[in-house]
């Protein structure tokens, strides 16, 4: 029989009432479960991350007035560019009548499930920034992760896996910053998994057995509380105890989350996956559906494509693979979960930092544009098949119910039951928030 380490602890310290304050520190569990403020509609959230700024005219968007306007020739921009229009077209699709580009054929035929938010706006324009931006609330400073703030408030309900795991197969822009948890618990931050071969290093056991990993982790813990008790009020020394709890526990539960095998053929084309695949967007997102089933809180999905992102500087078309990689994987992922009665309670938010210019950047690409850009949300807590807030005919300006970054935020904290305003740690002397000072929940897409 496997012991975890508090049980482990309390067996060579004895009564809990005799631990030393540094070991019911140890004892102490950050990642137990936890209720929210008030009954939610979302128990976890998967977010999905497009990142390197996704042309809200070119997909969830589109523009039909850019055609004519391109032939007029009227600079516009800094650099008194043409405006470009798109080269897909777009319709209304399903039976809510939102126009989808045809660069996401798969994701339209999903789009009566979506909440799509065309007024979305960021505090900056370049990528780093805009990155950190949409992940902690702050543009300047390092601040924790969404992510993080939601694993702080909700713990998890699995003690054998993190609240918070990154599929992040390369780096995005901002690094490890979009999944730390900065000053809150180091507990909260996200464990980030690769894919391939091996998604998690060291995930085999080296010991022979679990009985006598169990012993070996008894002694550890033990010269751990002693290591600690010279050292009081070391967070980063806390959160390196914490993680090798939540290592042992992946050791027994993580392996069976890249197990495929019990996976229907059905299920696998879905997503676009061939059996034996250990990576892709496709093979991301059938990982986080596994996780979400197990009571991981935030999965969030890094899209780097296959070998470079959104950031379409030269040549729109680059888009073409791109939309390619992802389309399929995301519209499998909202029918799976559809289909297991997932999605009522699990929000998924597909985003980026920022949108494209409408006019031309290089002959056929598009700049930064963090002043409108679009983004969606699915299932638990949103209303689907609507469009709230509105771009102007060529969307370069926000012309009906701009939602700052901080409102999204707002919004997403309250499907899980949180007043963003009151989900706060205190740090450096006063309470801080993943949404600073700002914010308002965007009542008018809540279901």
């Amino acid at each position: 029989m496997t012991l975890p380490r508090r049980q482990l602890l309390r067996s060579l310290f004895g009564a809990s009432a005799l631990l030393p304050a540094v070991v019911q520190d140890l004892l102490a569990n950050p990642l137990a479960p936890k209720s929210p403020h008030f009954p939610a509609k979302a128990k976890r959230v998967i977010f999905l991350f497009m990142t390197g700024g996704v042309s809200h005219v070119d997909t969830f968007d589109p523009k039909p007035a850019l055609v004519e306007a391109a032939a007029s020739k009227k600079p516009f921009g800094k650099k008194g560019s043409s405006l470009l229009p798109s080269p897909w077209s777009a319709r209304p699709r399903g039976r809510c009548g939102t126009s989808v580009s045809d660069l996401f054929p798969e994701m339209a035929g999903i789009v009566d499930d979506l909440c799509v938010i065309r007024s979305l706006h960021n505090d900056h324009n370049d990528h780093f920034q805009a990155t950190m931006g949409m992940h902690t609330g702050s543009v300047t400073v390092k601040r924790p992760s969404i992510g993080s703030w939601v694993s702080y408030g909700l713990g998890t309900e699995n003690q054998n896996l993190p609240s918070f795991i990154a599929l992040a197969p390369v780096l995005p822009y901002a690094g490890a910053q979009v999944w730390s948890s900065d000053f809150l618990p180091g507990a909260h931050a996200g464990t980030r998994i690769v894919g391939g071969a091996q998604p998690v290093a060291d995930l085999a056991r080296r010991a022979p057995s679990e009985k006598l990993q169990s012993l070996e982790l008894g002694l550890l813990a033990r010269l751990n509380q002693q290591h600690q008790a010279a050292r009081p009020g070391d967070p980063a020394l806390a959160a390196r105890l914490q993680s090798f709890e939540t290592a042992f526990g992946m050791q027994s539960e993580m392996p069976a989350v890249f197990d495929f095998s019990k996976e229907s053929d059905a299920t696998m084309q879905l997503y676009g996956l061939e059996r034996g695949q250990t990576s892709g967007f496709g093979w991301q997102c059938l990982v986080a559906r596994r996780l979400a089933e197990r009571g991981v809180r935030f999965i969030e999905l890094i899209d780097t494509g296959s070998s470079n992102n959104w950031d379409v500087h030269a040549e729109i078309n680059g888009m073409i693979p791109l939309a390619k990689n992802a389309d399929k994987p995301i519209a499998g992922l909202i029918k799976d979960l559809k289909s297991r009665g997932m999605l009522e309670d699990t929000l998924v938010v597909w985003t980026t930092e920022f949108g494209r210019t409408p006019w031309a950047g290089a002959p056929h690409g598009r700049e930064h544009y963090n002043k409108v850009f679009s983004s969606w949300l699915a299932g638990g807590g949103v209303k689907p098949g609507i469009v709230y807030g509105q771009s102007d005919e060529f969307g370069i300006e926000i012309a009906e119910n701009p939602v700052h970054v901080h409102d999204f935020h707002a919004t997403i904290l309250h499907c899980l039951g949180f007043d963003h305003t009151r989900l706060t740690y205190r740090h450096a002397g006063r309470d801080f928030r993943l949404t600073d000072v700002h914010g308002n929940v965007v009542k008018a897409i809540l279901a």
